[in-house]
């Protein structure tokens, strides 16, 4: 995959924006459309479920849920920056990420380790890209994200539901006269995509992830572009045209991710 972040657009099975790319073998054609294991369509997400103010204590919060996946998302609001944004009158955004000892079939560690800490500094990274950090003046928030049960995309789970949990603490920032403008800049949520078979399919439950030949999770904002993206070839390296199978079908679930989160929003507390 090239490292060019931009607005990538698919037409006819190419992908506008990248350098002219090598020379490929031929792969395998992927195919959209067939059943999965729980009966969904390739292009289909599982149930999205995002309830806001799960907790009556954080300033902003909710529990997301992705089919059996669900992660509980919290926003603490601290009037105090890092070290090195003091004196400049900027905010910051940060994220910490942890699975429950029974969120999987066995008991794990309370650790989150190294895959756990890649994954917090993931959601970090994401949730900033949402926010105008002048705006937010010199405060940090912190956005926990908590796995109670975990059935494949949490990471991408996470996400979706920190954004909401991060855009209410910043509403009830605004409400209470404490920034002049809602820092809120754009929308940003997550979803994984993979290819299982030669089969490319959007919003992985373990099932899939566990044996997918293409790992893939894009972060995406409201207005269609990219955060950041993570593709691996778990098993065989991917063409251009089955990358872009998977960038079409992250880019239609986006709509459906955003409308939730919107959804979540309007039935918030004031």
């Amino acid at each position: 995959m090239w490292a060019r972040v931009c607005e990538w657009q698919i037409e006819s099975g190419t992908l506008k924006g990248f350098p002219n790319p090598p020379r490929q073998r031929a792969a395998r054609p992927v195919n959209v459309g067939a059943m999965r294991p729980d009966g969904r369509r390739s292009d289909e997400l599982r149930s999205i479920l995002i309830t806001p103010d799960f907790n009556r204590y954080a300033e902003g919060s909710a529990l997301v849920a992705f089919g059996e996946t669900q992660v509980i998302c919290t926003a603490s609001v601290e009037e105090k920056v890092p070290p090195f944004l003091e004196g400049k009158g900027k905010g910051w955004v940060t994220a910490e990420y942890a699975m429950l000892p029974r969120s999987t079939h066995t008991r794990s560690g309370r650790s989150p380790g190294g895959r756990g800490q890649e994954i917090q500094r993931l959601i970090g990274r994401s949730l900033r890209a949402a926010i105008d950090t002048r705006a937010l003046g010199p405060r940090q928030i912190t956005v926990d994200c908590d796995v109670i049960q975990a059935d494949g995309g949490t990471r991408t789970a996470a996400i979706t539901g920190g954004w909401v949990a991060l855009a209410l603490a910043a509403r009830r920032l605004l409400q209470a006269g404490k920034v002049a403008a809602d820092p809120m800049r754009l929308a940003v949520a997550a979803v994984s995509t993979g290819i299982i078979d030669g089969e490319a399919r959007v919003d992985l439950p373990y099932v899939e992830d566990s044996k997918a030949d293409v790992d893939c999770n894009f972060v995406m904002t409201g207005d269609g572009r990219f955060v950041e993206v993570q593709a691996t070839a778990e098993k065989d390296a991917f063409s251009a045209e089955q990358y872009a199978a998977l960038v079409a079908l992250a880019a239609q679930g986006m709509k459906t991710l955003f409308a939730r989160q919107r959804e979540a929003l309007d039935r918030a507390r004031p």
